[in-house]
């Protein structure tokens, strides 16, 4: 090994039927370094971690690690937590009802949870000597997202963890939370430890991370200081192209240009839910694209999921085309030619051990009756279209969706919706998690739409992107409609002053 690393992988190769996750991959990790893995959803960051931690038995290549003279043999997780390799993923996998301590010690030192003073007082100690506002006895959840992540942290890096991967640990946290589990990778980082940050905000990589590895279709395109590789290059090396100027992207699209442009698909009055939505009114025209945009909780999800009845309506009306109507429950929705992309498409979205093909049909069976199931051939020919037609990237029809990247997952929830083919879709979050290029499909896409009449709803928490796909912006804070912008009125600074203003606006 080179002087200074912790972790050296050399020639990774993993195959699965059909597909090359991996071709050839290195990666070097040293001492006290943060070092981002960037790629497209399925450019193989997420095989190359499995490896590293035993989930996967790699096909071919070898993996040296710090103290070991020889290459080592990685082919369990608990493989991997012997050899001081730990992974706190995005999804929090600790027990909410426990202590703090007993989630930093399950599963390890009995003798240890039996003195449970002994067990609270070591606990705290590791919680400050890291700067984790926390105590060790209180419940886990009563604790932020942001704190549960770095008592994850704690619990990793008190089993003498060496490499420590970090895997979208930022994707369900506010600005503060995000800046606090920074100043505690910064921490960790001094004392030696080598971090692993896979993430898709490139502004959070180039203000905590010292080098980033690109990956592109399951090969290596190359490993470069922070400071030698700026982000439209970092844009461009994981897209395999030059990165198209995305403002541009709405000057591409036409509007709807048809007899019925400018009417009113939907309107809601007055409409509120038991999720805490004070009463707001709404409308879509044809072929117009808006959205909700606020700060994290403000209220935007919510709004959609009682438009789409996902939430119970309390009180308020609804009317498509003209007509009133009642939407009490997404089947309602889903007949007025409404279609809904949730915003957590692993809770709300995916059915992860069905194929792609069940995945892309399920919606218009629910519609259909499944006691009227389709033919064979008949969902084929759906499930090949849409593949085709979204660029979906899949060993087959029949591949269980949880297999695909996050990205290609996120095409086929979308693929649902758009076989219903709705009058009305709204996208939440249709963006989060996935990797620049196919962010910039989507957009594309939905613009392609509404210049073919389809109305949509747009919400990411990404405010840029909201300028690039939408003429129309309603404001929220507090759960709470305190604005809305349209044409020239459509500037970071006047949402900005918008959420700030509230109702003074």
């Amino acid at each position: 090994m080179n002087e200074g690393s912790v972790l050296e992988m050399r020639g990774i190769e993993k195959r699965f039927p059909g597909v090359v996750a991996l071709n050839n991959v290195d990666f070097t990790l040293r001492e006290g370094e943060i070092h981002a893995l960037m790629g497209e959803n399925g450019a193989g960051k997420s095989t190359l971690i499995k490896v590293l931690t035993g989930v996967y038995h790699k096909d071919e290549g070898e993996i040296y690690l710090k103290g070991h003279d020889i290459p080592v043999a990685i082919y369990s997780p608990q493989d991997a937590q012997h050899f001081g390799i730990s992974t706190v993923y995005q999804e929090i996998t600790l027990c909410p009802n426990l202590s703090v301590a007993e989630n930093m010690f399950i599963g390890r030192g009995k003798g240890l949870r039996r003195d449970w003073k002994k067990m609270n007082a070591k606990a705290d100690k590791i919680l400050q000597s890291l700067g984790i506002p926390a105590q060790a006895t209180q419940e886990l959840s009563s604790c932020s997202l942001a704190v549960q992540q770095m008592v994850a942290i704690a619990r990793a890096v008190d089993m003498d963890c060496k490499v420590l991967i970090l895997d979208e640990p930022t994707s369900s946290l506010d600005d503060q939370e995000v800046q606090k589990l920074f100043g505690l990778m910064r921490d960790l980082k001094a004392k030696g430890v080598g971090i692993i940050f896979v993430t898709h905000f490139l502004d959070q990589v180039y203000e905590v991370c010292d080098k980033i590895t690109v990956l592109r279709d399951g090969q290596l395109v190359g490993e470069y200081v922070i400071e030698d590789l700026p982000r439209v290059k970092l844009v461009s090396k994981m897209l395999g192209k030059e990165m198209d100027d995305m403002s541009d992207i709405k000057n591409e699209s036409t509007a709807y240009s048809g007899k019925d442009a400018g009417t009113r698909v939907l309107e809601a009055t007055s409409l509120e839910s038991n999720a805490g939505i004070k009463p707001f009114d709404f409308y879509i025209n044809k072929g117009e694209v808006n959205g909700f945009t606020g700060l994290l909780g403000s209220g935007r999800s919510e709004c959609v999921r009682a438009i789409f009845g996902a939430d119970r309506v309390l009180g308020g009306s609804v009317s498509v085309n003209g007509k009133p109507v009642k939407i009490r429950k997404p089947i309602d929705a889903m007949k007025q030619g409404i279609a809904y992309l949730p915003e957590d498409r692993k809770i709300d979205g995916i059915v992860g051990d069905l194929s792609v093909r069940e995945n892309i049909i399920l919606a218009l069976q629910v519609m259909k009756g499944f006691f009227k199931p389709f033919t064979k051939a008949q969902a084929n020919a759906f499930a090949d279209e849409y593949i085709k037609a979204l660029n979906i990237k899949t060993a087959s029809a029949d591949t269980p969706i949880k297999s695909l990247s996050g990205g290609n997952q996120q095409k086929v929830i979308l693929a649902r919706w758009l076989l219903t083919h709705p009058d009305y879709l709204i996208l939440d979050e249709p963006t989060r998690g996935i990797d620049v290029g196919t962010k910039v499909d989507i957009q594309k896409l939905v613009l392609k739409l509404a210049s073919e009449g389809m109305s949509i709803t747009f919400i990411s928490s990404e405010t840029d992107e909201m300028l690039r796909t939408c003429s129309r912006l309603i404001v929220m804070r507090d759960r709470r409609v305190v604005g809305e912008l349209r044409g020239d009125e459509l500037t970071q600074n006047n949402i900005m002053s918008t959420i700030a203003g509230g109702e003074e606006l």
